[in-house]
Protein backbone atom coordinates (compact mmCIF):
# COMPACT_ATOMS: atom_id res chain seq x y z
CA UNK A 1 0.00 0.00 0.00
CA UNK A 2 1.78 1.90 -1.54
CA UNK A 3 0.71 2.01 0.40
CA UNK A 4 -0.15 1.69 -0.32
CA UNK A 5 -1.20 1.96 -2.09
CA UNK A 6 -3.76 3.03 -0.52
CA UNK A 7 -1.67 0.92 -0.18
CA UNK A 8 -1.27 1.08 -2.29
CA UNK A 9 0.76 3.17 -0.30
CA UNK A 10 1.49 3.60 -1.52
CA UNK A 11 -0.41 3.55 -1.64
CA UNK A 12 -3.24 2.62 -2.09
CA UNK A 13 -3.50 0.08 -4.73
CA UNK A 14 -2.46 -0.55 -8.33
CA UNK A 15 -1.96 -3.48 -10.64
CA UNK A 16 1.76 -3.10 -11.19
CA UNK A 17 3.35 -1.24 -8.32
CA UNK A 18 3.15 0.25 -4.85
CA UNK A 19 2.27 -3.12 -3.32
CA UNK A 20 2.91 -4.06 0.29
CA UNK A 21 4.04 -7.63 0.09
CA UNK A 22 4.54 -10.50 2.51
CA UNK A 23 6.44 -10.38 5.77
CA UNK A 24 8.85 -7.79 4.51
CA UNK A 25 5.98 -5.55 3.36
CA UNK A 26 8.05 -4.49 0.40
CA UNK A 27 7.01 -2.42 -2.57
CA UNK A 28 7.35 -4.12 -5.91
CA UNK A 29 10.05 -2.70 -8.12
CA UNK A 30 8.69 0.02 -10.35
CA UNK A 31 9.86 -0.40 -13.88
CA UNK A 32 10.15 2.55 -16.22
CA UNK A 33 12.58 2.63 -19.11
CA UNK A 34 12.98 6.39 -18.98
CA UNK A 35 12.99 8.89 -16.18
CA UNK A 36 9.98 10.66 -17.59
CA UNK A 37 7.66 10.97 -20.55
CA UNK A 38 6.47 14.34 -21.71
CA UNK A 39 3.40 14.95 -23.82
CA UNK A 40 3.38 18.58 -24.82
CA UNK A 41 0.55 20.56 -26.27
CA UNK A 42 0.72 22.18 -29.70
CA UNK A 43 2.67 25.38 -29.99
CA UNK A 44 5.23 26.92 -27.66
CA UNK A 45 4.67 26.26 -23.93
CA UNK A 46 5.90 28.86 -21.46
CA UNK A 47 5.80 27.50 -17.91
CA UNK A 48 4.15 29.99 -15.59
CA UNK A 49 5.11 30.54 -11.97
CA UNK A 50 2.79 28.77 -9.61
CA UNK A 51 2.10 25.61 -11.57
CA UNK A 52 0.03 26.87 -14.50
CA UNK A 53 1.17 27.18 -18.07
CA UNK A 54 0.08 29.22 -21.04
CA UNK A 55 0.93 28.87 -24.71
CA UNK A 56 2.05 31.71 -26.92
CA UNK A 57 -1.45 32.18 -28.27
CA UNK A 58 -2.97 32.46 -24.82
CA UNK A 59 -4.34 28.91 -24.71
CA UNK A 60 -4.15 27.05 -21.43
CA UNK A 61 -1.70 24.20 -20.87
CA UNK A 62 -2.02 22.14 -17.68
CA UNK A 63 0.84 20.20 -16.10
CA UNK A 64 -0.16 16.68 -15.01
CA UNK A 65 2.12 14.28 -13.12
CA UNK A 66 1.72 10.73 -11.85
CA UNK A 67 3.76 7.74 -10.75
CA UNK A 68 3.75 4.40 -12.48
CA UNK A 69 5.40 2.25 -15.12
CA UNK A 70 5.41 2.34 -18.92
CA UNK A 71 2.08 0.54 -19.31
CA UNK A 72 0.27 3.09 -17.16
CA UNK A 73 1.94 5.93 -19.05
CA UNK A 74 0.70 4.55 -22.36
CA UNK A 75 -2.85 4.30 -21.05
CA UNK A 76 -2.86 7.73 -19.44
CA UNK A 77 -1.45 9.38 -22.53
CA UNK A 78 -4.33 7.91 -24.55
CA UNK A 79 -6.80 9.48 -22.09
CA UNK A 80 -4.96 12.79 -22.38
CA UNK A 81 -5.28 12.69 -26.16
CA UNK A 82 -9.00 12.11 -25.71
CA UNK A 83 -9.27 15.11 -23.38
CA UNK A 84 -7.25 17.38 -25.66
CA UNK A 85 -9.76 16.99 -28.49
CA UNK A 86 -12.09 19.37 -26.64
CA UNK A 87 -10.18 20.98 -23.78
CA UNK A 88 -6.85 22.55 -22.75
CA UNK A 89 -3.55 21.02 -23.67
CA UNK A 90 -1.72 18.83 -21.16
CA UNK A 91 1.99 18.64 -20.43
CA UNK A 92 2.37 15.26 -18.73
CA UNK A 93 5.16 13.65 -16.75
CA UNK A 94 5.51 10.29 -15.01
CA UNK A 95 8.08 8.76 -12.68
CA UNK A 96 8.53 5.58 -10.67
CA UNK A 97 6.94 5.93 -7.23
CA UNK A 98 9.99 7.03 -5.22
CA UNK A 99 11.30 9.35 -7.92
CA UNK A 100 7.86 10.92 -8.30
CA UNK A 101 7.75 12.07 -4.69
CA UNK A 102 11.35 13.30 -4.74
CA UNK A 103 10.59 15.46 -7.77
CA UNK A 104 7.22 16.55 -6.38
CA UNK A 105 8.76 17.62 -3.08
CA UNK A 106 11.33 19.70 -4.96
CA UNK A 107 8.62 21.31 -7.08
CA UNK A 108 6.35 21.97 -4.10
CA UNK A 109 9.18 23.46 -2.06
CA UNK A 110 9.98 25.76 -4.97
CA UNK A 111 6.37 26.88 -5.28
CA UNK A 112 5.93 25.25 -8.68
CA UNK A 113 4.07 21.93 -8.30
CA UNK A 114 2.13 20.50 -11.27
CA UNK A 115 -1.41 21.79 -11.75
CA UNK A 116 -2.88 18.31 -11.23
CA UNK A 117 -1.24 15.12 -9.98
CA UNK A 118 -1.83 11.59 -8.77
CA UNK A 119 -2.10 11.36 -5.00
CA UNK A 120 -2.84 8.94 -2.16
CA UNK A 121 -4.56 9.24 1.21
CA UNK A 122 -1.33 9.13 3.21
CA UNK A 123 -0.21 12.42 1.66
CA UNK A 124 -3.35 14.55 1.94
CA UNK A 125 -2.80 16.04 5.38
CA UNK A 126 0.93 16.32 4.78
CA UNK A 127 0.60 18.53 1.73
CA UNK A 128 -2.44 20.35 3.02
CA UNK A 129 -0.35 21.38 6.02
CA UNK A 130 2.30 22.62 3.58
CA UNK A 131 -0.38 24.71 1.81
CA UNK A 132 0.12 22.78 -1.44
CA UNK A 133 -3.34 21.32 -2.13
CA UNK A 134 -6.31 23.11 -3.66
CA UNK A 135 -9.67 22.66 -1.93
CA UNK A 136 -11.81 21.55 -4.85
CA UNK A 137 -15.09 22.19 -3.03
CA UNK A 138 -15.43 25.58 -4.69
CA UNK A 139 -15.15 24.01 -8.12
CA UNK A 140 -17.87 21.52 -7.21
CA UNK A 141 -20.12 24.40 -6.17
CA UNK A 142 -19.31 26.22 -9.41
CA UNK A 143 -20.38 23.20 -11.45
CA UNK A 144 -16.94 22.46 -12.89
CA UNK A 145 -16.51 19.18 -11.02
CA UNK A 146 -19.20 16.65 -10.17
CA UNK A 147 -18.93 14.44 -7.09
CA UNK A 148 -22.10 12.55 -7.98
CA UNK A 149 -22.20 8.96 -9.17
CA UNK A 150 -19.30 7.54 -7.15
CA UNK A 151 -19.42 3.93 -5.99
CA UNK A 152 -19.75 2.79 -2.36
CA UNK A 153 -19.08 6.14 -0.69
CA UNK A 154 -15.83 6.84 -2.55
CA UNK A 155 -16.87 10.47 -3.03
CA UNK A 156 -15.88 11.01 0.63
CA UNK A 157 -12.46 9.40 0.29
CA UNK A 158 -10.57 12.62 -0.48
CA UNK A 159 -12.39 14.80 2.07
CA UNK A 160 -10.14 15.92 4.91
CA UNK A 161 -11.17 18.38 7.63
CA UNK A 162 -14.08 19.64 5.54
CA UNK A 163 -11.98 20.17 2.41
CA UNK A 164 -12.04 18.19 -0.84
CA UNK A 165 -8.35 17.54 -1.43
CA UNK A 166 -8.51 14.57 -3.77
CA UNK A 167 -10.94 12.88 -6.18
CA UNK A 168 -10.81 9.06 -6.46
CA UNK A 169 -9.99 7.51 -9.83
CA UNK A 170 -10.30 3.85 -8.82
CA UNK A 171 -10.93 1.56 -5.90
CA UNK A 172 -9.40 -1.47 -4.28
CA UNK A 173 -9.55 -3.27 -0.96
CA UNK A 174 -7.35 -5.65 0.98
CA UNK A 175 -7.81 -9.33 0.20
CA UNK A 176 -6.12 -12.65 0.69
CA UNK A 177 -4.80 -13.73 -2.70
CA UNK A 178 -4.57 -17.51 -2.82
CA UNK A 179 -3.02 -20.15 -5.03
CA UNK A 180 -6.28 -21.93 -5.84
CA UNK A 181 -4.86 -25.40 -6.64
CA UNK A 182 -2.79 -25.32 -3.44
CA UNK A 183 -5.81 -24.45 -1.31
CA UNK A 184 -7.81 -27.16 -3.06
CA UNK A 185 -5.15 -29.77 -2.26
CA UNK A 186 -5.13 -28.54 1.34
CA UNK A 187 -8.91 -28.85 1.56
CA UNK A 188 -9.34 -25.19 2.52
CA UNK A 189 -12.26 -23.05 1.32
CA UNK A 190 -12.16 -19.53 2.85
CA UNK A 191 -15.59 -17.96 3.34
CA UNK A 192 -16.82 -14.52 4.33
CA UNK A 193 -16.84 -14.30 8.11
CA UNK A 194 -14.04 -16.77 8.81
CA UNK A 195 -11.98 -15.90 11.88
CA UNK A 196 -8.28 -15.52 12.53
CA UNK A 197 -8.38 -18.89 14.30
CA UNK A 198 -9.86 -20.35 11.12
CA UNK A 199 -7.08 -18.68 9.15
CA UNK A 200 -4.37 -20.17 11.40
CA UNK A 201 -5.92 -23.60 10.97
CA UNK A 202 -6.03 -23.15 7.21
CA UNK A 203 -2.36 -22.15 7.10
CA UNK A 204 -1.47 -25.31 9.02
CA UNK A 205 -3.40 -27.43 6.52
CA UNK A 206 -1.60 -25.81 3.60
CA UNK A 207 1.75 -26.45 5.28
CA UNK A 208 1.00 -30.04 6.26
CA UNK A 209 -0.79 -31.19 3.10
CA UNK A 210 1.14 -29.35 0.38
CA UNK A 211 4.59 -28.82 1.88
CA UNK A 212 4.35 -25.09 1.27
CA UNK A 213 4.15 -22.27 3.81
CA UNK A 214 0.55 -21.15 4.22
CA UNK A 215 1.22 -17.43 3.75
CA UNK A 216 4.09 -15.21 2.61
CA UNK A 217 4.13 -13.45 5.96
CA UNK A 218 1.42 -10.94 6.68
CA UNK A 219 2.84 -8.99 9.60
CA UNK A 220 4.78 -6.47 7.53
CA UNK A 221 1.65 -5.35 5.73
CA UNK A 222 0.70 -2.10 7.44
CA UNK A 223 -2.74 -1.90 5.87
CA UNK A 224 -3.62 -5.39 7.06
CA UNK A 225 -2.61 -4.50 10.61
CA UNK A 226 -4.87 -1.47 10.27
CA UNK A 227 -7.80 -3.79 9.44
CA UNK A 228 -7.01 -6.00 12.41
CA UNK A 229 -6.99 -2.96 14.69
CA UNK A 230 -10.23 -1.70 13.16
CA UNK A 231 -11.83 -5.06 13.87
CA UNK A 232 -10.98 -4.43 17.51
CA UNK A 233 -12.34 -0.88 17.69
CA UNK A 234 -9.04 0.88 17.01
CA UNK A 235 -7.05 1.87 13.91
CA UNK A 236 -3.45 2.28 12.80
CA UNK A 237 -3.85 6.06 12.74
CA UNK A 238 -5.96 8.56 14.58
CA UNK A 239 -6.31 12.09 13.18
CA UNK A 240 -3.12 13.19 14.92
CA UNK A 241 -1.12 10.07 15.81
CA UNK A 242 -0.91 6.31 16.17
CA UNK A 243 -4.01 4.44 17.31
CA UNK A 244 -2.33 1.52 19.06
CA UNK A 245 0.18 0.82 21.83
CA UNK A 246 3.65 -0.67 21.94
CA UNK A 247 2.20 -3.71 23.71
CA UNK A 248 -0.28 -4.30 20.89
CA UNK A 249 2.39 -4.10 18.19
CA UNK A 250 4.59 -6.39 20.27
CA UNK A 251 1.85 -9.05 20.22
CA UNK A 252 1.38 -8.65 16.45
CA UNK A 253 5.07 -9.04 15.63
CA UNK A 254 5.62 -11.79 18.22
CA UNK A 255 2.95 -13.88 16.55
CA UNK A 256 4.75 -13.21 13.27
CA UNK A 257 7.93 -14.78 14.56
CA UNK A 258 6.01 -17.76 15.88
CA UNK A 259 4.40 -18.22 12.47
CA UNK A 260 7.77 -18.24 10.72
CA UNK A 261 9.27 -20.70 13.21
CA UNK A 262 6.32 -23.08 12.83
CA UNK A 263 6.36 -22.92 9.03
CA UNK A 264 2.95 -21.27 8.74
CA UNK A 265 4.64 -18.30 7.08
CA UNK A 266 7.42 -18.27 4.49
CA UNK A 267 11.05 -17.81 5.49
CA UNK A 268 11.67 -14.04 5.21
CA UNK A 269 15.20 -14.64 3.95
CA UNK A 270 13.92 -16.68 1.01
CA UNK A 271 11.22 -14.07 0.36
CA UNK A 272 13.91 -11.40 0.24
CA UNK A 273 16.09 -13.42 -2.12
CA UNK A 274 13.45 -13.75 -4.83
CA UNK A 275 12.60 -10.03 -5.00
CA UNK A 276 11.02 -8.45 -6.94
CA UNK A 277 9.01 -11.59 -7.60
CA UNK A 278 6.28 -12.28 -5.05
CA UNK A 279 6.53 -15.17 -2.62
CA UNK A 280 3.13 -16.39 -3.78
CA UNK A 281 3.99 -16.51 -7.48
CA UNK A 282 7.44 -17.94 -6.65
CA UNK A 283 5.67 -20.85 -4.90
CA UNK A 284 7.16 -20.09 -1.49
CA UNK A 285 3.69 -19.64 0.00
CA UNK A 286 0.11 -20.56 -0.70
CA UNK A 287 -1.37 -17.09 -0.07
CA UNK A 288 -0.57 -13.44 0.43
CA UNK A 289 -2.42 -10.42 1.81
CA UNK A 290 -2.41 -7.46 -0.56
CA UNK A 291 -4.72 -5.18 -2.56
CA UNK A 292 -7.30 -7.02 -4.64
CA UNK A 293 -6.22 -5.60 -8.00
CA UNK A 294 -2.70 -7.00 -7.62
CA UNK A 295 -4.09 -10.38 -8.66
CA UNK A 296 -3.18 -9.34 -12.18
CA UNK A 297 0.48 -9.28 -11.28
CA UNK A 298 0.51 -12.74 -9.70
CA UNK A 299 -1.05 -14.13 -12.85
CA UNK A 300 1.67 -12.59 -15.02
CA UNK A 301 4.48 -13.71 -12.67
CA UNK A 302 3.35 -17.18 -11.65
CA UNK A 303 2.35 -20.45 -13.26
CA UNK A 304 -0.72 -21.21 -11.15
CA UNK A 305 -4.30 -19.95 -10.93
CA UNK A 306 -4.92 -17.27 -8.31
CA UNK A 307 -8.09 -16.17 -6.58
CA UNK A 308 -9.36 -13.71 -3.99
CA UNK A 309 -10.42 -14.80 -0.52
CA UNK A 310 -12.06 -12.73 2.25
CA UNK A 311 -10.12 -11.03 5.02
CA UNK A 312 -10.40 -13.00 8.31
CA UNK A 313 -12.34 -11.44 11.17
CA UNK A 314 -12.09 -11.24 14.93
CA UNK A 315 -15.80 -11.75 15.64
CA UNK A 316 -16.97 -13.49 12.46
CA UNK A 317 -18.54 -10.31 11.13
CA UNK A 318 -16.38 -7.19 11.02
CA UNK A 319 -13.46 -7.14 8.59
CA UNK A 320 -12.60 -3.45 9.06
CA UNK A 321 -12.35 -3.06 5.29
CA UNK A 322 -12.83 0.05 3.20
CA UNK A 323 -12.40 0.88 -0.45
CA UNK A 324 -9.09 2.61 -0.97
CA UNK A 325 -8.19 4.66 -3.98
CA UNK A 326 -5.62 6.58 -5.89
CA UNK A 327 -6.76 10.15 -6.41
CA UNK A 328 -6.24 13.24 -8.49
CA UNK A 329 -5.36 16.39 -6.55
CA UNK A 330 -4.74 19.95 -7.66
CA UNK A 331 -2.13 22.54 -6.77
CA UNK A 332 -3.27 25.46 -4.69
CA UNK A 333 -0.98 27.62 -6.82
CA UNK A 334 -2.47 26.68 -10.16
CA UNK A 335 -3.52 29.64 -12.29
CA UNK A 336 -6.24 27.54 -13.89
CA UNK A 337 -8.44 26.01 -11.15
CA UNK A 338 -11.51 25.81 -13.41
CA UNK A 339 -9.63 23.98 -16.17
CA UNK A 340 -8.05 21.65 -13.60
CA UNK A 341 -11.47 20.82 -12.18
CA UNK A 342 -12.86 20.08 -15.64
CA UNK A 343 -9.85 17.86 -16.35
CA UNK A 344 -10.42 15.86 -13.15
CA UNK A 345 -14.14 15.66 -13.89
CA UNK A 346 -13.40 14.26 -17.34
CA UNK A 347 -10.93 11.69 -16.01
CA UNK A 348 -13.29 10.27 -13.38
CA UNK A 349 -16.59 10.39 -15.28
CA UNK A 350 -15.94 9.92 -19.01
CA UNK A 351 -16.82 6.34 -20.07
CA UNK A 352 -14.14 6.25 -22.78
CA UNK A 353 -11.45 6.90 -20.17
CA UNK A 354 -12.54 3.77 -18.31
CA UNK A 355 -12.28 1.69 -21.47
CA UNK A 356 -8.69 2.87 -21.90
CA UNK A 357 -7.55 2.58 -18.27
CA UNK A 358 -9.30 -0.67 -17.37
CA UNK A 359 -8.34 -1.65 -13.81
CA UNK A 360 -4.81 -0.23 -13.98
CA UNK A 361 -5.50 2.09 -11.02
CA UNK A 362 -8.16 -0.11 -9.45
CA UNK A 363 -11.82 -0.65 -10.23
CA UNK A 364 -13.28 2.61 -11.70
CA UNK A 365 -14.53 4.88 -8.93
CA UNK A 366 -17.69 6.15 -10.62
CA UNK A 367 -20.63 4.00 -11.65
CA UNK A 368 -20.59 5.38 -15.20
CA UNK A 369 -17.00 4.27 -15.71
CA UNK A 370 -17.58 0.99 -13.87
CA UNK A 371 -20.41 0.18 -16.27
CA UNK A 372 -18.42 1.31 -19.31
CA UNK A 373 -15.56 -1.13 -18.77
CA UNK A 374 -16.66 -4.75 -18.54
CA UNK A 375 -13.61 -6.98 -18.13
CA UNK A 376 -13.61 -10.17 -20.14
CA UNK A 377 -10.58 -11.89 -18.62
CA UNK A 378 -11.08 -14.09 -15.54
CA UNK A 379 -8.69 -12.15 -13.29
CA UNK A 380 -10.28 -8.72 -13.66
CA UNK A 381 -13.76 -10.22 -13.56
CA UNK A 382 -12.81 -11.77 -10.22
CA UNK A 383 -11.59 -8.40 -8.91
CA UNK A 384 -14.91 -6.76 -9.79
CA UNK A 385 -16.84 -9.64 -8.25
CA UNK A 386 -14.78 -9.42 -5.06
CA UNK A 387 -15.54 -5.73 -4.57
CA UNK A 388 -19.22 -6.33 -5.31
CA UNK A 389 -19.18 -9.06 -2.64
CA UNK A 390 -17.85 -6.58 -0.08
CA UNK A 391 -20.68 -4.17 -0.86
CA UNK A 392 -23.26 -6.96 -0.71
CA UNK A 393 -21.86 -8.26 2.60
CA UNK A 394 -22.09 -4.78 4.13
CA UNK A 395 -18.56 -4.91 5.57
CA UNK A 396 -17.22 -1.66 4.11
CA UNK A 397 -16.55 1.20 6.51
CA UNK A 398 -15.14 4.74 6.14
CA UNK A 399 -11.36 4.92 5.98
CA UNK A 400 -9.55 6.17 9.07
CA UNK A 401 -8.06 9.66 8.57
CA UNK A 402 -4.30 9.72 8.07
CA UNK A 403 -2.35 12.40 9.96
CA UNK A 404 0.48 14.55 8.65
CA UNK A 405 3.52 12.25 8.70
CA UNK A 406 1.59 9.06 7.89
CA UNK A 407 3.73 8.40 4.82
CA UNK A 408 6.90 8.43 6.93
CA UNK A 409 5.29 6.07 9.46
CA UNK A 410 4.33 3.68 6.68
CA UNK A 411 7.86 3.65 5.26
CA UNK A 412 9.26 3.00 8.75
CA UNK A 413 6.81 0.15 9.38
CA UNK A 414 7.74 -1.59 6.13
CA UNK A 415 11.49 -1.18 6.63
CA UNK A 416 11.54 -2.19 10.30
CA UNK A 417 9.29 -5.20 9.64
CA UNK A 418 11.75 -6.34 7.00
CA UNK A 419 14.67 -5.94 9.40
CA UNK A 420 12.74 -7.93 11.99
CA UNK A 421 11.99 -10.70 9.53
CA UNK A 422 15.62 -10.94 8.45
CA UNK A 423 16.77 -11.28 12.05
CA UNK A 424 18.42 -7.85 12.21
CA UNK A 425 16.20 -6.74 15.10
CA UNK A 426 14.39 -8.37 18.00
CA UNK A 427 10.68 -7.75 18.41
CA UNK A 428 11.32 -5.44 21.37
CA UNK A 429 13.91 -3.44 19.44
CA UNK A 430 11.71 -3.27 16.33
CA UNK A 431 8.73 -1.97 18.31
CA UNK A 432 10.84 0.61 20.11
CA UNK A 433 12.41 1.82 16.87
CA UNK A 434 9.07 2.12 15.10
CA UNK A 435 7.50 4.18 17.86
CA UNK A 436 10.58 6.40 18.12
CA UNK A 437 10.56 7.19 14.39
CA UNK A 438 6.78 7.59 14.26
CA UNK A 439 6.65 10.04 17.16
CA UNK A 440 9.23 12.18 15.41
CA UNK A 441 7.35 12.02 12.09
CA UNK A 442 3.98 12.82 13.61
CA UNK A 443 5.33 15.70 15.67
CA UNK A 444 6.54 17.49 12.56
Amino acid sequence: MQQGENGEGGENGENTEGRTEGWVGRRAVLRAAGASLAVTGLGVTATACGGGSGSGDGAVTLRYSWWGAEDRAERINKTIALFEKKYPKIKADFQPYTDFWKKFNTQASGGNPPDVFQNAVGFLRKYDAKNVLLDLSGQVEAGNLSMDGFRAGLEKFGEIDGKLLGVPVGSNSMALVIDKPVFTRAGVTPEQGWTWDDFDGAMAKVRDRTGRAGDSGMYGVMYLYDLYLRQNGKAFFTEDGLGFTEAELTRWWTKAEEGVRSGLFADPRKVSQIKPKAALSAELAGSEFTWDNFTVRYTSEGKSEYGLAPVPTTDGKRTGQYLGSLMLSASKRTRHPEEVARFIDFMVHDPEVAKIMGYDRGVPATQAQYDAYQPTDPVNKAIAAYEESLVDAGVLEPITPHPNGADICEAAFLRIAEELGLGKRSVADAVKQFFTESKTALAG
